[in-house]
């Protein structure tokens, strides 16, 4: 049997991806900065259902870029998402990521509560001051607690991205935030998601300011 490989120079291996996708996604289209984002989320795991699945919020591509400019706060619901998002980039703007779910504190009092470390983790960050940005990449306790937040007026973020991962309660606290019409979110409506996608999608709107 004989394979044939696509012969590609390593520093071009990424823009040779994105023409693929670009080949294999046809006639739809999408509004120029939607279109990264949707391209990164394909890019990162080879999953076309994102073509379908992402939904966006009424200009969110410019909110979401005027409140990083703006020195936003980026907070994240897993290490792992922390760490995939271009940090350089951000600080230009003044910016940081943070995570509260590895604080010991945090876990002892997620602990004594008997609720998730997620859900101690958003109330944590209803504190921070200045714009905040959530990008929620794992667990959907950390949505439906910032919706509680939100609805209790105790917060009010420039922008969610909403793309937890799994079975339990994940399409529902989707939809609660999608239900939230006057808050500025990308939401990837359904089971799929994950810390990855969230990063990705942080990196897309972070990799069109220029």
């Amino acid at each position: 049997m004989e394979i044939q490989l696509e012969k590609v120079l390593p520093q071009e291996i990424e823009r040779r991806s994105f023409e693929i996708i670009t080949e294999e996604l046809g006639e739809k289209t999408f509004a120029p900065g939607i279109d990264l984002v949707v391209k990164r989320c394909i890019h990162t795991s080879a999953d076309f259902d994102y073509a379908e699945n992402l939904v966006f919020s009424e200009n969110v591509i410019e909110k979401a870029i005027h409140a990083i400019k703006n020195g936003a706060t980026i907070v994240t619901d897993t290490q792992m998402a922390k760490s995939g998002i271009n940090k350089k980039k951000l600080v230009q703007f003044g910016g940081e990521v943070v995570c509260f779910m590895s604080d010991d504190d945090v876990a002892a009092e997620a602990k004594e509560r008997g609720v998730t470390r997620a859900t101690v983790s958003m109330e944590r960050a209803s504190k921070l001051e200045g714009p905040v940005i959530f990008v929620i990449g794992n667990a959907p306790t950390a949505l439906v607690r910032l919706y509680e937040l939100i609805t209790e007026e105790k917060i009010r973020p420039e922008l969610i991205i909403g793309v937890p991962v799994g079975f339990v309660n994940v399409v529902q606290s989707k939809e609660l935030i999608l239900s939230l019409e006057h808050i500025p979110h990308i939401v990837a409506r359904g089971r799929k998601g994950g810390s990855n996608i969230a990063a990705c999608i942080c990196n897309a709107l972070l990799y069109q300011i220029v």
